[in-house]
């Protein structure tokens, strides 16, 4: 297991990059501790899987360094950084039984049979797959081809970190909870650094300890899923996680408060000084927003649509669109209505990232 340091790295396909959209990652500096569970989240071309390629050596960086334990492996190929990778279609031997599967990476190395034949049980049980392991893999369910491609990266106890890109894309969607708390739990088990690429909030925020939102190739946030959730630090992170997501309101700044459609908005955090010209406004999540009979933001109420544990109201304070959630006992009022925030969960965004008090 390796820490995993990320030094200046910069990547273009291009061999002579000009513009910043010419660059598939922008400048990135990080540090992964050696054992964590971390998630690369954004949306599609955001170069999630072009920095997991870069970290495992499919890729190499146009700039900038890539470090194991303060090692430099830039330059070097995949199989001399020990990296296991679990790629989105399950990758199996399908002429070979699910325990040659699991058996080769050992095999391959050398490794003794006795230890072998410990290792592959042990890690079969792990995975719940000591029932199959005389089947061969050709006739298997995707999901259980995607747990020998994890079994194989587990059984070698010399990784210096396993990397997912996407791996529950073609698993079942019944079947996906399944698979997502089985490598959680197996993380815990075996202690091993693991970097997991994924599209899906729900994937990300339940398996990371630590979640890199990304965005047109640059990292918009490391946190934690608490983290991301309740103090975003750019409203695109406030957008993509959540469901719905965090209410961006325009909003003007005056003598150090805020203001939405003239009302003035309490903010514990309080509000930094904007420069000139800047783009501004307040960010609240659905989760901290609701109806009140005394002052607030007055709005129409549009739609109420039933979420199953809650439901989600679209109301409208001019062109601006504020959603809220309520339980199914709260009575929710027809027509006009006003709207309070949680002064401790509203910030104000300058140019897109968070502001505050000094």
């Amino acid at each position: 297991m390796s820490r995993i340091g990320l030094s200046k790295l910069r990547h273009s396909y291009m061999a002579e990059p000009a513009d910043a959209v010419d660059w598939a990652i922008k400048e990135i500096d990080i540090e992964w501790s050696d054992g964590g569970a971390y998630a690369l989240l954004g949306p599609s071309g955001c170069g999630k899987s072009t920095l997991l390629n870069i970290i495992s050596g499919l890729v190499i960086p146009s700039h900038g360094r890539v470090l194991f334990d303060d090692r430099d492996v830039t330059a070097l190929p995949p199989e001399q950084r020990n990296i296991a990778q679990v790629f989105q279609f399950p990758v199996t031997y399908d002429t070979m039984s699910v325990y040659a599967n699991l058996a080769f990476p050992l095999r391959n190395r050398g490794v003794a049979e006795a230890k072998v034949d410990a290792r592959v049980r042990e890690i079969a049980e792990m995975l719940e797959l000591t029932d199959m392991l005389d089947r061969r893999a050709a006739g298997l369910t995707a999901d259980a081809k995607q747990k020998i491609s994890m079994g194989r990266g587990l059984v070698r106890q010399d990784v210096n970190a396993m990397m997912f890109d996407e791996p529950l894309t073609v698993i079942d969607p019944q079947l996906k909870w399944t698979l997502r708390s089985k490598l959680k739990e197996l993380h815990q088990r075996v202690g091993v650094t693991m970097i997991y690429v994924t599209h899906d909030q729900t994937e990300a925020l339940t398996f990371a300890d630590q979640v890199v939102v990304m965005q047109d190739g640059e990292v918009v946030q490391i946190g934690t899923p608490v983290d991301l959730f309740e103090r975003p630090a750019h409203t695109f992170v406030g957008h993509f996680i959540g469901s719905p997501g965090m209410n961006v309101l325009p909003c003007e700044v005056r003598e150090g408060a805020a203001y939405f459609h003239g009302r003035h908005v309490p903010i514990d955090a309080g509000v930094g000084r904007p420069g000139d010209g800047a783009r501004l406004e307040i960010g609240v999540r659905p989760e901290f927003t609701r109806f009140t009979d005394d002052g607030g933001v007055p709005v129409s109420v549009v739609r109420v649509s039933d979420a199953g544990r809650h439901r989600v109201v679209e109301t409208r304070a001019g062109d601006t669109r504020i959603n809220l959630l309520t339980s199914e006992s709260e009575t929710v009022p027809e027509g006009e209505a006003h709207l309070e925030f949680d002064p401790a969960h509203t910030r104000v965004y300058v140019d897109g990232w968070i502001s505050e008090a000094a």
